[in-house]
Order: C-alpha cells, then sequence, then structure tokens
C-alpha cells in the first residue's frame, strides 16, 4: 500500500487529532496522540493488520455457497455484479464472525458458572463432611450417657436421689443430676440440629450439581454453535481466489472506515480530552504489546485472546480485577459518558455487549476482533458504540453519567 493508503490509515484511527498523551510504566510513551495515529496507522496499514475490523452489517446464516463468486468478465454490468456479489459475502461472514462472538460470550458465561459451581460443591463437600464427624461424636456421647443409665440399674436419677438418706450426698446428687440432665438435652438438641443441617446440606449439594450440569450442558452447546459459525465463515472464504479475499479485506476495511468517518464527523472527539490514569496507563502498555496475536475464542492469553480476554488481562496487568465476559464488563463495571471517557476506559459494542475494546486516545482503541484477525489498531467508532466502562472508576462515575 503506498503513501496514498498510509494517509488514508492515518485518518481512519485518528480522524482530526488532538495531542493526548498517555506514557508507559517506565515513563516512556505508550500513546502520544498523533504520534500513536502516525505511526501506527502507517505500520498497520503497510502490514495489513489495520484491517482487522469489525463491520456493521448483518445477514442470516447462508444457505447457498458463493457460485466461485464475483470475477469480472469485462462487461461493466458484471464487474458490478461481481462487487455486489462479494459484498453480500462479507455481509455473511460477518454476520457469522458477529454471530460466533455472541456464543462465544455465552460460552465463557457458562464456563465460569461451572467453576463456581465445582468450588462452591467442593465447600459443601467439606461441610457436610465436618458435620458428619460432629454427628458421629454428638452420637457417642449420647450412646455414653445410655450406657451411664444402665449401670445405674436403669433407675432415673430422680428416683435414685429419693432414696438416698445421706443429706450431702443427696444434694451433690441432685447437682450432678441437673448437670446430666443439661449436658443430655443439649446431645438431644445438637443431634436434631445436625441432622437437619446435613440434610440441607445434601440438598444444596444436589442442586449444586443439577445446575452443574446445566450449565455444562450449555457451555458444550455454546461450544459447538461457535465452532459451527466459525466454520461456516471460513468455509465460504475458502472458496474465494485469492484476489477475491483481497478485496474482501478491503472491503471490510471500507466500511469500517464509513462507521469511523460518521463517528468522527458527529464531533466526538471535540469533547473528549481527557488523560489516562496511572492504572490506565498500565492496562493500554499491557494491551498495546499484544499487537499482532491471534484472535482464538475463549482464550485469555498469553498468547492467544478474545475480546474480552484482552481487556481482562490488561486490567489485571495495571492491577485490577474485572469480569471475564464483555456483557459482564458492562453491567458489573462503572458507566461513564463517551464524552468523558478516557484511555485505558472500556468501549462496548453492540446492542447485546458482545464486544469490547480499550480506548487508547485520538479516536482509536486496541482490541481482538474475530476468528481469523490479529489485536489490532482500529477507530472507536468503527461498530456500534453501547456505551463506556471505566475499571478504575468508581460509583460516582455511574452516577455521574445517570445525572447526565
Amino acid at each position: 500500500m503506498g503513501s496514498q493508503g498510509a494517509r488514508q490509515g492515518v485518518r481512519y484511527v485518528r480522524g482530526e487529532s488532538r495531542e493526548q498523551g498517555v506514557t508507559g510504566e517506565a515513563g516512556g510513551p505508550v500513546v502520544t496522540g498523533r504520534r500513536l495515529a502516525v505511526c501506527t496507522a502507517v505500520v498497520l496499514c503497510v502490514t495489513g493488520l489495520l484491517g482487522a475490523t469489525a463491520s456493521t452489517a448483518y445477514a442470516d446464516d447462508p444457505k447457498d455457497p458463493p457460485a466461485g463468486s464475483g470475477r469480472a468478465s469485462g462487461a461493466p454490468e458484471d464487474a458490478e455484479a461481481g462487487a455486489r456479489h462479494l459484498d453480500d459475502v462479507r455481509k455473511k461472514i460477518d454476520a457469522l464472525y458477529r454471530k460466533a462472538e455472541q456464543a462465544t460470550d455465552a460460552y465463557n458465561a457458562a464456563k465460569e458458572q461451572v467453576e463456581r459451581q465445582q468450588k462452591e460443591i467442593v465447600k459443601l463437600a467439606r461441610t457436610i463432611d465436618r458435620t458428619q464427624h460432629d454427628l458421629a461424636a454428638l452420637k457417642r456421647q449420647a450412646g455414653a450417657l445410655a450406657s451411664a443409665q444402665y449401670r445405674g440399674g436403669g433407675l432415673p436419677a430422680e428416683a435414685k436421689l429419693l432414696l438416698n438418706a445421706d443429706p450431702e450426698a443427696f444434694l451433690d446428687n441432685a447437682t450432678l443430676a441437673r448437670k446430666g440432665q443439661l449436658a443430655a438435652k443439649r446431645v438431644i438438641t445438637q443431634l436434631g440440629r445436625l441432622q437437619g443441617d446435613l440434610q440441607d446440606y445434601s440438598h444444596a449439594a444436589t442442586d449444586r450439581w443439577e445446575r452443574l450440569e446445566a450449565n455444562r450442558k450449555k457451555k458444550e452447546s455454546a461450544r459447538k454453535d461457535i465452532e459451527k459459525k466459525i466454520d461456516a465463515a471460513k468455509e465460504l472464504e475458502s472458496r474465494l481466489a485469492a484476489k477475491e479475499k483481497a478485496r474482501l479485506q478491503k472491503l471490510e476495511d471500507e466500511a469500517a472506515f464509513r462507521e469511523q468517518q460518521k463517528w468522527l464527523d458527529s464531533g466526538v472527539l471535540d469533547e473528549i480530552s481527557n488523560k489516562a490514569s496511572a492504572a490506565g496507563r498500565k492496562a493500554i502498555s499491557y494491551a498495546t504489546a499484544q499487537l499482532g496475536k491471534d484472535y482464538v475464542w475463549g482464550a485469555v492469553g498469553p498468547n492467544t485472546f478474545d475480546c474480552s480476554g484482552l481487556t481482562l488481562r490488561s486490567w489485571q496487568h495495571a492491577g485490577r480485577t474485572i469480569p471475564r465476559t464483555s456483557q459482564e464488563q458492562w453491567r458489573q463495571l462503572p458507566h461513564v459518558a463517551v464524552r468523558d471517557m478516557r484511555p485505558g476506559d472500556l468501549i462496548i459494542y453492540f446492542s447485546d455487549a458482545s464486544h469490547v475494546g480499550m480506548y487508547l486516545g485520538d479516536g482509536a482503541i486496541v482490541h481482538a476482533p474475530r476468528p481469523g484477525r490479529q489485536v489490532t489498531i482500529t477507530g472507536a467508532g468503527s461498530m456500534p458504540i453501547l456505551g463506556v466502562v471505566r475499571p478504575d472508576g468508581d460509583r460516582h462515575d455511574a452516577d455521574h453519567v445517570r445525572d447526565k
């Protein structure tokens, strides 16, 4: 790609850029406004990484494979028909990968639930074991009380007191009898409580197992759904000739560029001038160090990532633990208005919160786009924005958004 393509790439990432500095852990620059936009966009345009973007078109799963698709026979109408056909293929591929991403989020959520329920079952099993030991000890105490009564000839303590002629012995026996009665009552009460607890724990464990199996089935179903969608998308791409694949990549870039340009034309960058926090700089440093690594669904690094896996690890590097999936990140983290976002914040995309990227400043994000692509930098407005969350924010941030 020549200098014209490089200039287009710079415009694509930053729009009308302003100086907006972000420094790394050691004080060196990680994201520095126009410098980030120019350097990364030129490099990414040359290497082809900037093309790893998601478009906004939707389509149903393809029923019919492309018929060798879109080779122009020389006539203008044939070329136009071929272009339309290739764009249809692009939309179908994009829709398949979008659906795979939605299923990935369902897979990750089910996986988290399985892991949590496994821990709960282990904890319950240990509680049941301790309760059984306590129950056995109480039964031994109850047995000892019964043996003592048997050795006393089976007479109740009260009868022995009445038959005792020695006043002092009578009082001693009365005290002992009272203590014995209290001890026996306590043992019986504890026995009943522990038996009830043990029954409750057993029911809870059964319930956890049932939920565990249900979530395992959800997880497996989501995994199969993901593989089905990815395989279908790869099948579509595999039927294209090399030139058509290159053209397909270009169509993806153009679609993303159009959306980014609309976002920039809205003047949104005129209101965004915040600096990254110290933790945000660390998260950005980690995320940008992963550029070029492959997207793999369900992956959380260090060699491959899905979209939320990248943001998870980046903020872990910054010392913050955030939810695993983009949907939970949207649900649990403090929200901020788009005009108030700063580098390091997470932009959540699509109405179902199925994609996430990290804002770098100057209208750019770093993200893991989809299967078959790599971690890359692209325009923050190249996909439909649902909202922005701040991993190192607080409740004030969320209240601030509601007030606006």
